[in-house]
C-alpha cells in the first residue's frame, strides 16, 4: 500500500484523476489544506465519481497537522527542483508520495529541509512540469514495481 499525499491542491479534475489511480492501487489518498475543490459527498455524487468510495481519503489542515497524525516512515517528495530521477529512489511498501500545489509545487524551504527525500521526473527543461495527476500515477506505478505490485491483479483476464 503506498500513501498518496496531496499539498493544497487545487484542480478538482486533477485530484479526480489521482482518486481513481488510488481507487485501482487500492493507495490513501491523503489532502492538505487548503483545497480548490469541494469534497463533500454531494459534491462527489454530482461529479460522477462512481469510484469514490474506493478511494481511503484523509484530509489534513497543514503540514504540521498531517505530520502529527501519521508515522512517517519513508517521504518521498516529487519536485521539478530535486536533485535527482524518481527511479533512483528506493520506495518501500507504505511509504508516503508528497506532491504539491498545480501552480507552485512544494514550498522551497521544505524542499531544503528534506532535500535528500526529493526526487524528480525527466523532462526537457523548456516544459515548466507535467500535469499532476500525470506525475502521481508515473510515481506510483514505479513505487508499486519496486515493491512488486503486492495485492494487484498481474495479469489480464482476456481468455483464447
Amino acid at each position: 500500500m503506498l500513501n498518496i499525499v496531496l499539498h493544497e491542491p487545487e484542480i478538482p479534475q486533477n485530484c479526480g484523476n489521482i482518486a481513481r489511480t488510488c481507487a485501482a492501487t487500492g493507495s490513501v489518498l491523503h489532502l492538505i489544506r487548503p483545497l480548490g475543490f469541494d469534497i463533500s459527498e454531494k459534491a462527489v455524487r454530482r461529479a460522477g465519481l462512481d469510484y469514490w468510495h474506493l478511494v481511503d481519503v484523509r484530509v489534513y489542515d497543514n503540514l504540521e497537522d498531517f505530520f502529527s497524525k501519521n508515522d512517517v516512515v519513508q517521504l518521498w517528495c516529487l519536485s521539478t527542483k530535486a536533485p535527482r530521477c524518481y527511479t533512483e529512489a528506493e520506495f518501500q511498501d507504505g511509504c508516503y508520495l508528497l506532491f504539491g500545489k498545480e501552480t507552485k509545487g512544494l514550498p522551497e524551504d521544505f524542499l531544503r529541509e528534506h532535500y535528500g527525500r526529493c526526487v524528480r521526473i525527466p523532462m526537457r527543461e523548456e516544459a515548466r512540469s507535467l500535469n499532476l495527476s500525470n506525475a502521481v500515477a508515473i510515481t506510483v506505478f514505479e513505487a508499486l514495481r519496486q515493491t512488486g505490485f503486492s495485492g494487484l491483479l498481474d495479469h489480464g483476464n482476456l481468455k483464447k
